[in-house]
Parts: structure tokens; sequence; C-alpha cells
């Protein structure tokens, strides 16, 4: 997460990157920002013919030639530029609103598809709940940044940074009160958002930490009812709200204290502009129309500010947020495409690794020189104990994370140097905790094959042991999952996992602990159909219980992050080394298996 910095330098930073994000619709908004130049040079013309007016029915100046020398060709004027800028208002409006919506919904799915994309040390480090909020929360307030721009704070820059400096041509006198006023407004400001950036940055970390709990909470409602933790969660949450408002509170009230200082600072203006315009009439260095003008001017530039200040307000509270917001999108992915990348094509599935190594953390590698050959159509077994290096294994090939050295290869290609979609489009994943999407099973099933048919759907599903349960439930294939695929059991769960492999049909299918939550029959019915789904195929199997790989063609035992052994399962068991020794250890706490009995004598 990222920082608080500099308030001032921050501030502009944040605002120019936020308008940047309009690029896609640069033409829309060189339109909209036009109109909102004309809005603002229309608002300093009125108080101009007000000013011509007055001293027209004053008899300060004389009425010139032509329609527009008289008070009535003023009036007339006058009407025209309103029922103008009334006109150009709409239109801006209008414009801004569709822009900012649809921007909106850009950056969400920008963020989105980003979020998707970042690797799993990333998501463990993050929980999803706080990543929703940040991604709610910060397009909801890039929306609320950019309508305001266009509908608001275009104009008022424009009229204090551009028009403001035109008044001195005028009567500087008058303009030297006008700028007085916004410089003091400016510093007043600054003041406030130096003494409350960081505050706010402790209010918006507190936010976080609220939805997190709170989706954390709502994601093991069983497990707070089973251990009867409602109290405890109810009350972890509210010692958050009470942090948050404790932090909120001093940051209110010194935005409250800027509100009133700057109302204030208004009705002193005002009467300063009277006080100084009346001074200068009767020093004939100005007209009453003139002074009537900047009162305009100042009752405009009064709006301005505080319009100003409420963007200051809003982007105050926003930024925060928008920080996060950025903040994850500037996180670059560990693992992406090289540039140059090529499409792997349909792998024919040969692996192979050579001297890889790979840590999650620093200093403690989870594999050491891993080197290992692995023909096309080759049934793998890996097994080990855990945190041997396993799994780490399968997340390396799948490309998960890259090796800190060493290099993998498919069909003699380094898997760095082609896209990661071609990549894992080649491979099928069964997961040692099946993860299912809150969709239809159908729905599930054809992740991998988006165009499957209903009959491909049904094939799949009974080689893998799962249609004869689909089809008993009311819906059948049109089911509805809950989330996480709460409504099935963790063996229908499974089955439906190996299923949307076979779908795939992958050249290359990582297994991890695949039948592991299914009773001891289904495995055993499901063991035929995986035989007849693994020919042909390049498959890794990572398997708790030994006697389902006796017929794999090699298996690789890992201690430590270390291969200390590989061969066929007779082989190994024969070599009496560390595979025997788990078949041996498994026996005493397992049902005897017949193939084992037999194979260790």
């Amino acid at each position: 997460m990222s920082q608080p910095h500099a308030a001032a330098s921050s501030f502009l930073a944040l605002y120019l990157r936020v308008i940047g994000l309009l690029k896609p619709d640069r033409p829309v908004v060189v339109a909209v920002s036009l109109a909102n130049l004309l809005v603002a040079a229309i608002a300093f013309v009125e108080p101009m013919l007000f000013g011509r007016v007055v001293d027209l029915l004053t008899g300060a100046v004389p009425t010139g030639d032509g329609p527009l020398g008289g008070t009535a060709g003023i009036l007339l004027l006058w009407a025209i530029v309103g029922l103008g800028g009334i006109g150009l208002s709409i239109l801006v409006a209008w414009q801004a609103d569709r822009l900012a919506h649809r921007r909106r919904l850009g950056a969400f799915a920008a963020f989105f598809e980003h979020v998707l994309q970042l690797p799993p040390a990333f998501h463990d480090a993050t929980h999803s709940a706080r990543l929703l909020k940040i991604m709610l929360t910060g397009a909801d307030h890039l929306f609320a940044v950019w309508l305001g721009f266009f509908r608001e704070h275009l104009a008022s820059l424009v009229s204090l940074v551009v028009l403001l400096p035109l008044t001195l041509v005028l009567n500087w006198r008058l303009a030297l009160l006008l700028i007085a006023l916004v410089l003091l407004f400016a510093v007043v400001t600054g003041i406030v958002v130096h003494k409350t950036h960081t505050m706010q940055w402790e209010v918006e970390s507190h936010h976080s930490d609220l939805a997190q709990r709170a989706g954390d909470a709502l994601g093991n409602v069983v497990l707070i009812q089973s251990f009867v933790r409602l109290g405890a969660e109810v009350r972890a949450l509210q010692d958050i709200t009470r942090r948050l408002l404790g932090a909120q509170f001093p940051v209110l009230g010194w935005w409250a204290l800027l509100t009133v200082l700057t109302r204030a600072g208004s009705t002193v203006a005002t009467l300063a502009m009277f006080a100084l315009g009346a001074v200068l009439v009767r020093a004939n260095l100005t007209t009453v129309g003139e002074v009537v003008t900047f009162m305009g001017f100042a009752t405009l530039l009064i709006g301005k500010l505080e319009s100003v200040l409420g963007f200051a307000r809003a982007l105050f509270f926003q930024k925060p947020a928008l920080d996060e917001f950025f903040g994850v999108l500037d996180t670059v992915a560990a693992v992406r495409d090289r540039p140059g990348a090529v499409d792997l094509g349909v792998a024919r599935g040969a692996v192979r690794f050579e001297g890889v190594r790979f840590g999650y953390r620093p200093g403690k590698p989870a594999l050491h020189d891993l080197t290992l050959d692995v023909p096309a159509g080759t049934r793998v077994a890996i097994v080990g104990h855990s945190g041997s290096g396993k799994s780490t294994a399968l997340a390396l090939l799948l490309r998960l994370y890259d090796p800190d050295a060493g290099r993998i290869l498919i069909d003699g290609r380094d898997i760095r140097d082609v896209t990661l979609e071609s990549l894992r489009r080649n491979i099928g994943v069964v997961f040692q905790h099946s993860t299912l999407f809150q969709r239809s099973i159908a729905d599930n099933l054809r992740i991998g094959k988006p165009d499957a048919t209903d009959e491909e759907l049904e094939r799949a599903a009974r080689l893998a042991q799962a249609h004869e349960f689909i089809a008993a439930l009311p819906e059948g294939y049109a089911t509805l999952l809950g989330e996480r695929g709460a409504r099935l059991s963790g063996g229908e769960r499974q089955r439906l996992a190996i299923a949307r492999a076979i779908l795939k049909d992958p050249p290359i299918l990582l297994m991890d602990e695949a039948t592991s939550a299914l009773d001891a029959r289904t495995e055993a019915r499901l063991q035929e159909a995986l035989r007849a789904v693994m020919k042909g195929r390049t498959v890794f199997v990572i398997a708790h219980r030994l006697s389902t790989i006796r017929d794999v063609d090699l298996v690789l035992v890992l201690d430590q992050g270390r291969l200390v052994e590989q061969g066929t399962y007779d082989e190994l068991v024969a070599k009496g080394g560390a595979f025997a020794a788990l078949v041996r250890a498994q026996l005493f706490v397992e049902p005897p298996d017949p193939t084992v009995v037999a194979a260790t004598g």
C-alpha cells in the first residue's frame, strides 16, 4: 500500500493522473473543455455588462452610437450572452455525465483485469474484501473527480488563473483586493491540508481494515457460528469503528473551521470591496458602474472559491482511497509476458527442469537445483512429505511464479519466452482444494472450453464420476452453485474440478491431490476413468495415497526441496530407500492395499 506524500505536490500529481485517464475520450474532453472556457468567460462578461448598464443609467458614460451603444442594446446583448451560457452549461453537464460514467466503468474494468493478473503472492498478502473495497471506492472517487472537473473545477480554475489577472486592466486597485482574497484563501487551505493529510491516511487505513474484517467474517460464517464467535467478531468490528471515528473527527474539525473562515472571509471581502469602491468613487478614480462590476466579480469569485474549497475538501478525503487504487494499479506482476513472447501453439508435452531453484522467502529455498526430463506422454507422480516442494514444482510449471535460478522448458522452449495465455492454454489443472464460481455447473465446467457442447459436458462429467449426482439435482447442469461451490460436498466439488480439466483436453495435466476428498469406492472407479484420460498426455500427479500411483511411468521423490529418488514404482520399492519408507509408513495408517502388499512382499 502506498504512503502519504508531501501534500501540495502529491495533490497536483494525483489530480493530473486522474484527469490523464480521460485520454481514450480525448475528442469529447477537448469539446467539453472548450465549452467550459466559454462558460467561464461568460460568467465574467455578465458583471461587466451590468456595470456598463449602471454607468449608462447614471450618466457616468455617454450613450454611444450603434445598436449596442444604448441601454437597450446592452440589455439585449446581456440576454444573448446569458442564454448562450445556459445552453453551454447544459451541454457541459450532459456530456460530462456520460463521459464520467463511461470512464468510471472503464477504470473499474482496467483495475479488475490488472488484479486478476497479479501473482498469488500478492493475493496471499491482500484480502479479497480489501481489494473489492479499493476497486469500488476508487472507481466512485474517479467518477466524482471527473464530473466535478467538467461541471465546476475547470471553469473555476480558468476564472482564478486566467480571467482574474485580466481584471487588472479594468481597475488595478479593485483587482488587487480580489487577488489578495484569493491568495489568503489559498494559504489558509494549504495550512489545513498540511495539518490533516497524514491523519486522513490513518482514517482510510481504518476503512480498509473495516472492509477486510467484515469480509473475513462473512466468508467464514459457519466457523463463527460453530465456535460461538458472534460476539467477539462484532466487538472487533466495533473496535475498528471506534478507532476510525477517533481518527476522523479531528480531520472534520479542521475542515469545518476552514469552511467557517471562508464564509467569514467572503463577508469581509464584500465589505472591503464596498469600502474601497466608495473611496475610489469619491476620488474620481472609478465609476459606480465599475464598482458594481467588481462587486459582481467578487460575488462570482467567492462562489468560485467556495467551489474550489468543495473540490479541495472532496479530493482531500478521496486522496487516500485514490492512492490505494493507483497503488494496486502500479503493482508490477512478477510473472508477465516478456517482450517478444510468442504463442506456444499446441504443445506435444515434453517437460524439462534444468537446475531450478526457487524460494518463497529469501534465504529459504523451497526447491534446490531440480533437474529432470519428462518426455511427452509420460505419467509422473511426485511424492514426499508436506513441505517437500511438490506443489511448488507444479506452480512453477504453470508459471504462477518464476524460478530464482534455472529454467523450465516445454518442447525445448523456455516457458518464459512464450505468452502466459498460450502456456496455460496447454495445461489443465486439478487443485487439491477445488475452486468453483457461484455460477451454474455448466458454466463452471466450460471455464476451460467455453464452446463445449452439452454432449461434451456430459461425457467429461461421466468420466469424472460426476454425472450421476448432477443429474439428480433439480436443475441438472443448470444448477447454480453457492459461493465457492458451498452447496456441494467436498467430493462433488472435486469431481467437478476433474471433469473441468478433462473437458479442457490439454496436452499437459497437473493433478494436485485430485482425489483426496473422495471415498475409496468412488476413487477406485475414478482411477479407472483417469487412466484412459491420461493416455497420450503428459501428466504430473501429486498423490497422498501411494496406492493410486501404481501405474505411473515415473515416480519423483522430493525431500526438503531436493529430488532424492526417481524411477518406477516397483524400482523404488525394491530399492528400499525414501519411497519405500513412505510406502511402509502408509501401511500402518491405512487399510492395506493389495497392490502395495504385493509390491512390498
